[in-house]
C-alpha cells in the first residue's frame, strides 16, 4: 500500500470513535503512520484492533486532552513510537447541553477544556514538531454550532466559536513556518455524540467528513483551505 501520506505521522485525538475513528482510518489508507488517543484504555485497544486491520502504523494511549501535562506526554509517545507529528487533528471533544442557568460551572469548565483548551495544548505541542518537519498541517475538527448558536448549547457553542478564532489565529502566527491550519465545521454528523438527535441516515457519515480532511491535506503547499462547512443535503423538512 503506498499513498500520498508515506513517510507522515499523524495524531488524531478522540481517534477511538466517530469521527476520529473514521479520520484515523482515511489517514492510515493514505500510508500515515496514525496515532491516536482516548479516555480510555479500553476504548483505545479496541479501537487499535480494528484499525490494524487496514494497516500495522497505527498506535495509539489514554490521554486527557484537557491536561497540559498529559498532552506533552501524548506527544512524546508519539515521537517515540511513530516519529515527530506533522499532521494534527484535532477531533476528540464533549457536548453538555444545559441552559446556561441549569449549567454547572464543572460541566463548563469540562467542556471548554476538552474543546478548546484541548486543541490549544496540542497545536503548542504539535507547532515545533512541524516546525522539525519543514511544515504540515493542522486539522481542527469545529462545528457549524461554531457559527449558530442554539439553545441548550452555552458552552459547545462558546467552545466551537473559540476553535475557529484559534485556528485562524495559529494560521495567521505560523504561516510562515509552512504551517497550514484548517477548520471542518460539520453540521448533524450520524455518531452517537449528541443524544439531543440520535442517528439518522439522512445526517453526514463519519466517512465524509474524512474524505474532506484528506482533500484538504491532498492540496498543494501554496494553496491553505482555511475553513470547510458541511451540511447534510436533505435534512428532515
Amino acid at each position: 500500500m503506498s499513498g500520498f501520506l508515506s513517510g507522515k505521522t499523524a495524531l488524531v485525538t478522540g481517534g477511538t470513535r466517530g469521527i476520529g475513528r473514521a479520520i484515523a482510518e482515511a489517514l492510515l489508507k493514505e500510508s500515515a503512520s496514525v496515532v491516536i488517543c482516548g479516555t480510555a484504555q479500553a476504548k483505545v485497544d479496541a479501537a487499535l484492533e480494528e484499525l490494524r486491520t487496514t494497516s500495522a502504523n497505527v498506535t495509539g494511549t489514554v490521554a486527557d486532552v484537557a491536561d497540559p501535562e498529559a498532552v506533552s506526554g501524548l506527544f512524546g509517545f508519539a515521537d517515540q513510537h511513530a516519529g515527530p507529528v506533522s499532521i494534527l487533528v484535532n477531533n476528540a471533544g464533549i457536548g453538555i447541553f444545559r441552559p446556561v442557568g441549569d449549567l454547572t460551572p464543572d460541566e463548563w469548565r469540562r467542556v471548554l477544556g476538552i474543546n478548546l483548551d484541548g486543541v490549544y495544548y496540542c497545536t503548542r505541542e504539535a507547532l515545533p514538531r512541524i516546525k522539525q518537519c519543514g511544515g504540515g498541517s493542522i486539522v481542527n475538527i469545529s462545528s457549524l454550532a461554531g457559527r449558530n448558536p442554539f439553545a441548550g448549547g452555552a458552552a459547545y457553542n462558546a467552545s466551537k466559536f473559540g476553535v475557529n478564532g484559534l485556528s485562524e489565529a495559529t494560521m495567521l502566527d505560523h504561516r510562515q513556518e509552512g504551517l497550514r491550519v484548517t477548520y471542518v465545521m460539520p453540521g448533524s454528523v450520524d455518531t452517537d455524540f449528541s443524544p439531543r438527535t440520535g442517528r439518522a441516515s439522512w445526517k453526514i457519515a463519519p466517512q465524509d467528513v474524512a474524505d474532506v480532511v484528506l482533500t484538504v491535506l491532498r492540496m498543494p503547499a501554496r494553496t491553505t483551505v482555511s475553513r470547510v462547512e458541511i451540511r447534510p443535503s436533505m435534512p428532515p423538512k
